[in-house]
């Protein structure tokens, strides 16, 4: 086992150090695993949970970032990275030492986007619920990054793991031993287009994931003037289904020792890829029973929230849906859609983590929930919310057809269940089409909601038309007129004629014609408001929706 902590800083440096990040002043040994990772916004004041690493994006400047080292030692953050190269002086070196945050400067050629990714794959191994990590082969269970490096110490030779589509899961130490394509590799977390098509050219995928035994690669050419460093690759694969694969940079061939060391590696990695994926799942689930558990806001809310680690302070519920599905669709055999809506909420809550390290999200049924903690000075929680939802939204395009319905702020458990229902109630409106907006509170859709409510109430009991409406649905049938539409379209246009009459795509003429013969077969007086309003209100609420009308 490991005895390292899962998350800590130096861990943190252990695994990327060298190749991306380099501690420039500070304690890297600092017991306390991180609390997360943000992204530092100068415009917004960051919101960090203990023991945060804070990515500075963009700061330049010894007297800016000793600004922030200062005020991150008073949130208790971790560390601060910065882009290198970096030199600090004198007022950097008092600036951490009050602090207690460590300095640590990201290598040029990496994307903090890269970075970023790299660190929650980092921290996300037994986010939720877990009481102790497990070991496989002695090795913490889905760390891919120590077993990376074990691998390494048994080749002598830096190493990677990669997926099927050569993307980096992990990587060992040495890296700076290799050639400038590892290190291209690493830090763009996928071997380069060029190299990846000369290695397909030369058939090396094709003979590696045809056997179980090691592959020597020859020196390929990475630029005009310059070759690789040969490689040796074996595929990790669990009975047919080819996982990933271990490439190591090497001198020279294989003994016969190293050579069955790296078959039995890739058994290990093996496991530890169907522990990761497994993992996966069984954290989904916990998420989604403890996310579901606090919406309740029974009796069980305050531990979920606790474990969750959202305890002690006000959040605002978001509810997602796919907005041209109907609920429950996966129940019914649609695999593609259940995939289609765990996708989209898998997304949802890597944007939410985005926005704030300590959010929670999970799909519940057919509807993601995310919940969104808000400082308790803020009077705008809601506002904030919408926005990140629409952000959301945009961010995905119009790939998905989906809208988000925005709870108010619950300020303990027992507000949860409310703040739920009214997301709810918000996210239905928009799925039903009853506003044009993708994003919604509750207080822009009530009475769209309160309609689609009273629909339901009136369904329930098998209510039907009466009085002039139902006279008039009544005449439309046996004598296959228009007398329904016209009133509708009346109402609508609040008593303009021309307006309804464009509408339903008549002459002004004919629609009067239609509403006076209307008037008469219902025994309808128009000039009385309480007359208007019975009628609207049995058309919007008991009457059978209106057909599409096709636009000629």
């Amino acid at each position: 086992m490991n005895g390292r902590p899962r998350a800590s800083l130096g861990r943190v440096l252990d695994d990327l150090g060298a190749t991306l990040l380099e501690l420039v002043r500070g304690d890297p040994d600092q017991p306390e695993e991180l609390g997360g990772i943000v992204i530092y916004d100068p415009v917004d004041e960051p919101v960090l949970t203990p023991h945060a690493l804070v990515l500075g994006v963009g700061l330049q400047g010894g007297a800016e970032i000793a600004n922030l080292l200062r005020t991150l030692g008073k949130q208790q953050a971790a560390g601060l990275v910065v882009r290198a190269p970096f030199h600090p002086d004198e007022t950097i070196d008092a600036a951490v030492k009050e602090s207690g945050v460590a300095l640590i400067a990201l290598t040029r050629g990496a994307s903090w986007a890269q970075l970023a990714a790299l660190l929650r794959s980092l921290l996300a191994e037994g986010d939720v619920g877990i009481d102790g990590p497990e070991s496989l082969g002695g090795m913490p269970s889905g760390d891919l990054f120590a077993l990376a490096n074990a691998v390494a110490a048994l080749l002598d030779a830096p190493i990677t793991i990669e997926d099927r589509s050569s993307r980096i899961l992990a990587f060992s130490g040495r890296q700076d031993e290799a050639d400038s394509a590892r290190v291209e590799t690493i830090l763009g977390r996928r071997v380069p287009e060029r190299y990846y098509r000369a290695l397909a050219d030369h058939g090396i995928f094709r003979k590696l994931y045809r056997t179980d035994e090691p592959v020597f690669v020859r020196p390929l050419m990475a630029t005009e003037n310059e070759f690789t460093m040969p490689r040796v690759a074996v595929a990790v694969r669990a009975g047919d289904e080819i996982l990933g694969s271990i490439w190591a940079a090497v001198p020279q061939p294989l003994s016969d020792e190293r050579a069955q060391a790296l078959r039995d590696a890739a058994k290990l990695v093996a496991l530890h890829l169907l522990r990761v994926r497994a993992g996966a799942d069984v954290e989904r689930r916990l998420r989604a029973d403890l996310v579901s558990t606090a919406l309740e806001g029974g009796v069980g809310a305050r531990e979920a929230l606790n474990r969750l680690g959202l305890s002690g302070q006000p959040v605002v519920v978001l509810a997602l849906a796919v907005v041209d599905a109907a609920p429950d669709d996966a129940t019914f055999g649609d695999p593609g859609l259940a995939t289609e809506r765990q996708r989209l909420a898998d997304a949802f809550a890597m944007h939410l983590s985005a926005v704030h390290p300590r959010t929670a999200a999970a799909l519940v049924g057919d509807v993601a929930y995310g919940l969104i903690p808000v400082q308790r000075n803020r009077t705008d929680g809601e506002e904030r919310a919408v926005r990140i939802a629409a952000d959301f939204l945009e961010r995905i395009g119009d790939r998905v057809t989906a809208s988000i319905g925005v709870g108010p702020v619950a300020h303990d458990a027992g507000d949860l269940s409310q703040a739920r229902t009214s997301a709810d109630r918000a996210l239905r409106v928009l799925r039903a089409g009853r506003s044009s907006a993708r994003v919604a509170r509750l207080a822009d859709v009530h009475v769209e909601a309160l309609v689609l409510e009273l629909r339901d109430l009136v369904a329930a009991r098998g209510d039907e038309p009466t009085g002039p409406v139902a006279r008039l649905f009544e005449y439309d049938a046996r004598h296959k007129t228009n007398l329904i539409e016209t009133l509708r379209a009346w109402l609508d246009a609040f008593g303009d004629v021309i307006a309804a009459a464009a509408a339903v795509y008549v002459h002004p003429n004919t629609f009067r014609y239609r509403l006076r013969r209307l008037a008469e077969v219902g025994a309808l007086d128009l000039d009385d408001p309480e007359a208007r309003f019975a009628a609207m209100l049995q058309l919007r609420v008991v009457a059978p929706p209106p057909p599409r009308h096709p636009n000629p």
